[in-house]
C-alpha cells in the first residue's frame, strides 16, 4: 500500500473528522493535532474512550458512538488499538482514515489495519503526519517531508 498525493488532498478536503486516541494533555502531539484542526475550520470531533469531555467539547468513547456521523477518522493510538479502530469506522460507514505516523515511527499504523481498510473499500492514508501537509504549519514539519522525499517515501502524486 502506498499513499498518493491525491489521498491526502481527499482526506484533507474533509470537514468533519474523528481524532481517535486524542489525549487530554495539551502538551501531547494528539491534543495539539487536535486543535490544529480546530483552528483551520474543521469540526475535529474527538474520540478517547477515557473521557466525556476534552476542553468543553464532547468526548466520543468510539466512532460508532459519534452523531451525526463523521466523513473520515486521523487515528493516533497503538496499532493493535487502530486495528479494532478501522473495523468500527468501517461498521460506521467511514469511508476515509488517517493512520498516524510520526518520525521515525509506524504510529498508528499496522498492516492488519490497512488489509482490513482497504478490502472494505476505506481509502487508507498511512505512516505519515497531517502536519506534513497542512499549509503554513512550523518550519520542523518541513523538515520531516524534506526528509521522508530524500529518503523516497514522500507520497507521489497519482
Amino acid at each position: 500500500m502506498t499513499t498518493t498525493i491525491q489521498q491526502i488532498e481527499d482526506f484533507l478536503a474533509l470537514k468533519r473528522v474523528a481524532v481517535v486516541g486524542v489525549s487530554r494533555n495539551p502538551k501531547e502531539l494528539s491534543y495539539t493535532l487536535w486543535q490544529e484542526l480546530r483552528q483551520r475550520r474543521y469540526e475535529a470531533v474527538p474520540v478517547n474512550p477515557a473521557t466525556s469531555e476534552i476542553d468543553g467539547q464532547r468526548c466520543y468513547a468510539s466512532v460508532a458512538e459519534i452523531e451525526p456521523p463523521v466523513d473520515g477518522a486521523l487515528i493516533m493510538t497503538p496499532p493493535a488499538v487502530a486495528e479494532r479502530v478501522v473495523e468500527e469506522c468501517v461498521g460506521a460507514g467511514v469511508t476515509h482514515v488517517w493512520l498516524y505516523g510520526g518520525f521515525g515511527g509506524a504510529g498508528a499504523t499496522s498492516k492488519t489495519a490497512i488489509e482490513y481498510a482497504e478490502a472494505h473499500g476505506v481509502d487508507v492514508v498511512a505512516r505519515l503526519c497531517p502536519y506534513m501537509f497542512l499549509p503554513g504549519t512550523p518550519f520542523f514539519h518541513g523538515l520531516h517531508a524534506a526528509g521522508k522525499k530524500l529518503t523516497g517515501s514522500y507520497p507521489a502524486r497519482g
